[in-house]
């Protein structure tokens, strides 16, 4: 239902839109389609990439190195992959949701997923000429830690 709503809204939008201003309406459909088009193939990689690991690891292992048994050492390992893995944010929640559905635990995944977000190894370099070492240093080891709460809380609350 939510889906035919959201349609529906966007179709009156962008029938107000083209009524207001119809160049700047086709221009940017124009764009968009652009767009599209150049993230098409990153998608069809995700799919591709989350397929090929869900093939090689079988679900039991994923439950057994991620599951809710599998302790606070596998969310500590997580949130540590999530902390050096660069990865785009809509690879890394269809990823997640594949590992969720092959059991792996919500406290583990939420660890990976807000470390992924939250902290920034591979960028650091970046980040500390940018702002300075010790901010990035501060930041990162308090998004960390903010991670892992967030992961605990998460645990607690579902």
């Amino acid at each position: 239902m939510s889906t035919i709503l959201l349609i529906l809204l966007t179709a009156i939008a962008l029938i107000v839109s083209l009524y207001k201003d119809k160049e700047k309406t086709l221009n940017s459909i124009k764009n968009a389609k652009g767009m599209i088009s150049s993230m098409l193939s990153d998608v069809i990689g995700v799919l591709l990439l989350i397929g090929l690991i869900l093939t090689i690891i079988p679900p039991g292992k994923i439950e057994s190195l991620l599951g809710n048994g599998s302790g606070f050492i596998a969310t500590i390992g997580a949130a540590v992959v999530g902390t050096i893995t660069l990865i785009p944010a809509f690879v890394a929640f269809p990823l997640v949701g594949s590992l969720k559905a092959n059991g792996a635990g919500i406290v583990t995944l939420t660890a990976f997923l807000t470390t992924l977000t939250m902290v920034g190894f591979v960028t650091f370099p970046l980040e500390s000429k940018t702002f300075g070492k010790w901010f990035a240093i501060k930041r990162n080891v308090l998004s960390f830690i903010f991670a892992l709460i967030i992961a605990i809380i998460v645990g607690m609350v579902m």
